[in-house]
C-alpha cells in the first residue's frame, strides 16, 4: 500500500510539475507579448512626442508670422495715411496751379489788350 502511495504522490507531483511548467511556458509567452507591446507604445509614445515638437514649432513659427502681418499692417497703415496726405497736397498744387494759370492766362490776355492799346493810340 505503501507503494501505491508513492505511486500516486510522485504522479501528482509530475501533474502538477507538468502544470507548472506549462504555466511557466505561457507566462513567458505573456511577457513576450507584453515587451512587443511596450516596445509599439514607446514607438507610438516617440511620434506623438515628435507631433507635439512640431505643433509647438508650427505654433511659435505662426506667432512670430502673426507678429510681422501685424507690423506689416501698422506700416501700411502710415504709408496709407502718408500717400492720402501726399494725394490732399498734389490736390491743393493742382488747385493752386489751376489758379495761377488762369490768373497767367488774364495778365496775358490783358497785356495783350493794353499793347493793342497801347499802339492804336501811338
Amino acid at each position: 500500500m505503501e507503494e501505491s502511495l508513492k505511486n500516486r504522490f510522485i504522479l501528482i507531483l509530475a501533474i502538477l510539475a507538468v502544470i507548472f511548467f506549462m504555466g511557466t511556458i505561457r507566462s513567458c509567452g505573456t511577457v513576450e507579448k507584453l515587451k512587443t507591446t511596450l516596445m509599439e507604445l514607446d514607438k507610438e509614445k516617440a511620434i506623438s512626442w515628435d507631433a507635439e515638437q512640431k505643433i509647438n514649432e508650427l505654433k511659435k513659427e505662426k506667432a512670430t508670422l502673426e507678429k510681422q502681418l501685424a507690423e506689416t499692417k501698422t506700416a501700411e497703415d502710415v504709408a496709407q495715411k502718408a500717400l492720402l496726405q501726399e494725394q490732399l497736397a498734389n490736390q491743393g498744387l493742382k488747385e493752386e496751379l489751376d489758379k495761377v494759370t488762369k490768373l497767367k492766362d488774364k495778365l496775358e490776355e490783358d497785356l495783350k489788350e493794353a499793347l493793342v492799346t497801347s499802339k492804336s493810340k501811338r
